[in-house]
């Protein structure tokens, strides 16, 4: 993979995605180095890659940022064939069997190895966080409770973490029960992140918020804005208002006037 990743690198692109992704002085991303590879063949090449845990653990630590990127796509693919698995007619039959206990075992480890990546600054940017939040943590953390109200505390514990990845993830780890026809933990995490001084969570709660309304239920959005918006930073209103009408979001713009 590593090879791979080389053979393709182009200095242009990697100074190009080093601005993007503020790994310059001063900002977020500082300290990282690329080899300005298009995420696409990022994901190509992780595809075709066969890694055991040692290798997995090998390139997220170290200093390339597309060998992280390309680490936890395959990380991900494995937690996607799990969720598969564990959706399956045949594991809703037998729950109890061994090839759902281990599927079981695995994501929890994946999501545990995963957690500890982030809090290690190894998973440091907002592309990593968002292509992986998701499947690592949302699928293994929140999809599982269902119907039930209250964060697990892991996810609890990142909402309030000084760490701004480790806050991230907690608001992308919602996309897996929005995606299931879920919103309250989208709620539940914003409420705990309405006064987050930082930019990058303030797009991502509105996001996720967008997202709730949008595969969800819009009433649910509003009830919330409706309640929150005249407290919420502007970038995080913003996006979270730009599917309602032209009425709707010139309301609520109003209300932070």
């Amino acid at each position: 993979m590593r090879a791979a990743l080389v053979e393709l690198s182009d200095e242009s692109k990697a100074a190009q995605v080093a601005r993007y992704l503020r790994a310059v002085p001063g900002g977020y991303g500082e300290g990282d180095s690329f080899h300005g590879v298009p995420v696409p063949q990022v994901r190509d090449i992780a595809k075709r890659a066969v890694l055991d845990d040692d290798e997995l653990e090998r390139l997220v630590a170290g200093p390339w940022h597309e060998e992280r990127m390309a680490a936890l796509c395959v990380a991900v693919a494995q937690a996607k064939r799990i969720s598969r698995l564990l959706g399956s007619r045949r594991a809703k039959r037998a729950p109890d069997s061994q090839a759902v206990q281990e599927a079981l075992a695995r994501r929890e480890e994946l999501g545990r190895r995963y957690l500890d990546w982030v809090g290690r600054d190894l998973v440091n940017n907002w592309d990593l966080v968002d292509t992986s939040a998701e499947h690592l943590v949302g699928a293994w953390l929140l999809v599982p409770l269902a119907g039930a109200q209250g964060l697990p505390s892991r996810i609890s514990d990142l909402t309030t973490s000084s760490n701004v990845w480790e806050r991230r993830v907690a608001v992308m780890s919602t996309f897996a029960t929005t995606r299931a026809g879920t919103d309250w933990p989208t709620y539940a995490v914003a409420r705990r992140l309405l006064d987050d001084p930082h930019d990058l969570i303030h797009k991502a709660v509105g996001w996720m918020l967008r997202e709730a309304g949008k595969r969800v239920d819009e009433a649910s959005l509003v009830a919330f804005l409706n309640q929150y918006a005249a407290h919420m930073p502007r970038t995080m209103l913003r996006y979270a208002i730009e599917r309602l009408t032209p009425e709707a979001r010139a309301h609520y713009r109003s209300l932070r006037a």
